[in-house]
């Protein structure tokens, strides 16, 4: 259980933390560099698995399709847009509530009541990334779309669990991001946005590829595989926590005292509710035992 948390939290750390390396990026076509990392990722999955990819089976389709549209090109293409028309602090703070949803969705899917300590502990992060992010403020459609983001994040997760069940962590996450891959190649074709990258981009590309990617992915569906999605979301308050770190060590942002709180608030809601011992929601299968985390 205790690395079952570990990896979720690593994961959300790593995802939080890829704002600097997108920021490498500026200049470059966004779905181009998305094509690029995704398929860096599953490159670098592939050989981690040693080419040996457990196949999916039909009934794993929907939910692989539904990680790839939803969670990946859908959500990224959510945020993007979602910034004409939002500030960056209220998009953050729209997707930031997913732990109240993990909270009250995932309990309410099986028929059961939210657990007390996981609810408390999702509301006191949401609660801290609002101080955190400063809410922001939107226009036209930028609630929609925020809203829009919000869903792929959710899908992400929950769209993946069965497939990660069947065919283990490692597997799912590069069937995803060959999906991701092929899809964001397809529309950058169209789009005729392909572009060489410069050696400052090539760097961001791999380490988004790998670290933010591979690893994450994998980390992340490992966690919730143990913890169960409405445990694990409590920790995606990780992830404008460690954004907020990143940007104070570069110098990029100073750290403020509603920040500081902030990010108090989200460590004590992650604390609250990963608190106390709880049987795991879907049993590991041998595919997860041997080859749900990167060594």
């Amino acid at each position: 259980m205790t690395k079952a948390k570990l990896s979720a939290a690593v994961a959300c750390v790593l995802l939080g933390s890829l704002v600097p390396f997108t920021g490498m990026l500026d200049g470059y076509p966004i779905l181009a560099g998305q094509a690029i990392r995704y398929t860096i990722g599953a490159v670098a999955l592939l050989l981690y698995l040693r080419l040996q990819l457990k196949m999916p089976s039909w009934r794993d389709l929907p939910g692989l399709f539904g990680v790839v549209g939803a969670g990946m090109i859908g959500f990224s293409a959510a945020i993007l847009i979602s910034q004409r028309y939002a500030t960056a602090g209220f998009v953050a703070a729209v997707v930031g509530s997913s732990p109240l949803v993990f909270a009250v969705l995932v309990p309410a899917l099986a028929g059961k009541l939210p657990n007390l300590r996981v609810l408390t502990g999702a509301i006191l992060v949401v609660i801290g990334v609002l101080v955190l992010t400063g809410g922001g403020s939107w226009h036209g459609p930028g609630l929609v779309i925020a809203l829009l983001a919000l869903a792929g994040d959710i899908a992400f997760t929950l769209a993946g669990v069965g497939v990660v069940r069947r065919i283990g962590a490692a597997s799912a996450s590069t069937w995803a991001c060959i999906g991701a891959a092929v899809g964001t190649s397809v529309i950058t074709t169209f789009q005729s946005e392909w572009a060489l990258p410069t050696w400052r981009q090539s760097i961001a590309l791999v380490i988004l590829g790998t670290l933010v990617t591979a690893v994450a992915f994998v980390l992340w569906h490992t966690g919730v595989s143990v913890l169960g999605a409405d445990r694990a979301g409590v920790l995606t308050g990780l992830m404008p926590l460690s954004g907020l770190g990143v940007a104070v060590i570069i110098g990029a942002q100073t750290l403020t005292v509603n920040a500081f709180m902030g990010a108090v608030v989200v460590a004590a809601g992650c604390a609250a509710g990963l608190s106390g011992n709880r049987e795991r929601t879907l049993p590991l299968t041998p595919a997860q035992q041997h080859g749900g985390g990167l060594a």
